[in-house]
C-alpha cells in the first residue's frame, strides 16, 4: 500500500515518522532514514487478539502416514509448530528524489493523469507499506499501520483493488476517488479504517 506526498517529508516530521515507528515495533531496523525494516504486534494497532486464552492445543503430528504402527505411537500429539505469530513482519519506506528508492517511485507514478486529477497534486514522494506475509490478519494490519503512519505525516491511501469492490468501497467515508478502471481507490486514514470494518474487506497482494 502507497501513501502518496504532495511534497517531501520536513526534518522534524522524519523524526516523528522514525518514532512512532519505534513505539509500534518489537523488532526495529532502519536501513537509511526513513527506511524501516520491522515487526509491528497487531495488538499494538488495535487489533483484539480473540484466541482462547489456551491456544497451544494439541496438534496431531502425521509421524507415521499410512503405514502401520504400534497404536502408542500413532497416539502421539504435539503442539502445532506453525503456530501463528501475531508479530507481523513489514518493511515500511520513504520513496522520491532526495531520499532513496528513486526508480522505483518513478516507474509507480510515472504516468498517472487520473490521480494526479482526483489528488489535486502531482506526488513528489511517496511512502510504501509492504507486508512480509499474506495471512487475513497481514492485510488487517497493513491498513491500520498505513493510517497510523498517515495519522504522522499525511497525505492520501493509494490502495489496490480487486475486481468488484469499487462500487463497495465508493459509499465508505474519506473516500476521495476510484482510480484505473476501478482498479485503485484514494483517501484518507479514515477511509483505511472504515474499509477494514467492512465485511469486504480485503487487500489485493
Amino acid at each position: 500500500m502507497v501513501i502518496e506526498l504532495a511534497e517531501p517529508l520536513s526534518p522534524g516530521v522524519l523524526r516523528k515518522f522514525r518514532a512512532l515507528m519505534v513505539g509500534l515495533s518489537s523488532h526495529f531496523d532502519e536501513k537509511r532514514p526513513g527506511f524501516f525494516d520491522v515487526n509491528v504486534p497487531a495488538e499494538r494497532l488495535g487489533v483484539e487478539d480473540g484466541r482462547e486464552q489456551d491456544w497451544r492445543k494439541p496438534f496431531p503430528l502425521p509421524l507415521l502416514g499410512n503405514t502401520s504402527a504400534d497404536e502408542e505411537l500413532t497416539a502421539l500429539v504435539g503442539f502445532n509448530p506453525r503456530r501463528e505469530d501475531w508479530r507481523r513482519p513489514f518493511l515500511v519506506y520513504l520513496m522520491g528524489p532526495g531520499v532513496g528508492d528513486e526508480s522505483i517511485f518513478e516507474a509507480e507514478h510515472s504516468d498517472e493523469p487520473e490521480v494526479k486529477a482526483i489528488l489535486g497534486f502531482r506526488p513528489t514522494h511517496a511512502v510504501n507499506v509492504s507486508a512480509g506475509c499474506n495471512r487475513e490478519i497481514d492485510h488487517v494490519t497493513t491498513a491500520l499501520l498505513t493510517a497510523a503512519v498517515m495519522d504522522v505525516i499525511g497525505g492520501v491511501a493509494n490502495v489496490e483493488l480487486m475486481d468488484g469492490q469499487a462500487s463497495v468501497v465508493a459509499g465508505l467515508p474519506g473516500v476521495l476517488g476510484i482510480a484505473g478502471d476501478d482498479w485503485m481507490a484514494l483517501g484518507s486514514a479514515e477511509f483505511l479504517r472504515a474499509w477494514v470494518g467492512h465485511p469486504d474487506f480485503r487487500l489485493v497482494k
